[in-house]
């Protein structure tokens, strides 16, 4: 019998290694426009975010948004988008990423309480289901299907 791996890679899929926080999250390191960030990966998530702290580092050209982001413990958040941005996850890429980028602050706070790191921003469902991801919980694993 085949491992889930073994099929995913036969399938094109491409591995990417998930670290488990104490606040029960998955860290995932990629790059955004070419620069190495820390993000969770969040599956309740529908689209990925970025920092407003972290707009630069990512050389992010933003645009004004009248939408207002909502999240675990806070809601009714200022945000600002950034459209077609490069994002690269092990050898898995995407080149025309929109990212909501919003106050993190409260995130990074509950993650630095629980001695995780401050991440960047987080990968959401837009990514996961571009991508077809396939999330192996048990060997921390997550998977990308390749164009």
């Amino acid at each position: 019998m085949r491992s889930l791996q073994q099929f995913l890679l036969d399938k094109n899929f491409t591995k990417i290694k998930l670290h488990f926080t104490k606040t029960n999250h998955f860290e995932i390191i990629g790059k955004i426009n070419g620069v190495k960030g820390l993000f969770i990966l969040d599956t309740g998530a529908s689209s990925s975010c970025i920092g407003f702290n972290v707009v630069e580092k990512f050389k992010l050209a933003t645009e004004d948004s009248k939408i207002k982001a909502t999240g675990a413990g806070s809601s009714d958040m200022k945000t600002m988008l950034s459209q077609k941005n490069t994002i690269t996850l092990g050898k898995w890429n995407y080149n025309k990423l929109a990212l909501v980028i919003f106050d993190l602050t409260h995130v990074n706070t509950a993650l630095i309480e629980h001695n995780a790191k401050p991440v960047d921003g987080i990968i959401g469902a837009d990514i996961l289901k571009k991508g077809e991801a396939v999330i192996d919980y048990q060997k921390k694993y997550l998977y990308l299907k390749l164009s």
